[in-house]
Order: structure tokens, then sequence, then C-alpha cells
């Protein structure tokens, strides 16, 4: 399993202490540190549509300028601006086989990692 995000978050700090407390193994990949391949974001987009990911609701997209925010108009622009603001991506991205969840929500992890 591979977790996706940035260590100083909140969110991600939640998920992650989830994990370590349910025995969830997880390999982490820091999006600062690492950035995102396009190859990536296309695979997510193509399992959940880019505008699962795109965190509208954060400060970095808050913070663009109104004519960055309007020249996303194809999926290619969206996944171009979140490989270049990789804080725009909502976090953390979980990937276990063919589950692929973005944030935290412990019901879902549940679900998932307690079978």
């Amino acid at each position: 399993m591979k977790v996706y995000g940035i260590t100083n978050c909140n969110t991600v700090k939640k998920a992650l202490d989830w994990f370590k407390a349910n025995d969830v193994i997880y390999e982490f990949h820091d999006f600062k540190k690492l950035g995102i391949s396009q190859e990536k974001l296309q695979e997510w987009d193509s399992k959940a549509g880019y505008e699962k990911f795109l965190n509208k609701q954060g400060l970095t997209w808050k913070q663009l300028a109104p004519a960055t925010k309007d020249s996303i108009r194809t999926r290619e622009d969206a996944l171009q601006l979140l490989q270049q603001k990789t804080s725009m991506i909502k976090r953390p991205v979980i990937e276990d086989g063919d589950f692929l969840f973005f944030g935290f929500d412990e019901a879902a992890y549940q679900s998932h990692f307690k079978r």
C-alpha cells in the first residue's frame, strides 16, 4: 500500500496515525520531496476523475490568480497544474490494489482495511 501526501498536513497526519494504530503497513510518498509524475496523475484521473482530487477548498487553490483558475479548461490543464502545485492534490491519496481513496475518512478506512 502507498500513501501520498505531505508530512506537515494535518489530514495526512491523522491518516498515518490511524494506520499506525491499526497496524496497517504503508509506504509514504512525499509530494514536496518527490513530486508526482504526470503518468500517476493520469492514472488517478482515469480511475476517479481529476475533480475528485483537485482540492479547491485548500489555501493553494484560493491563492491562485483568477486568470490561472480560469485557465483550467481541460483535464490536461488541471493535471499540469496539479503536477506543478502538488499542494492542490487532496490528501492523503491512498493506493492499495484497486482501492484508491482521497482524504481521511475513518469509516472508509475501517471498511477497507479491517476486512
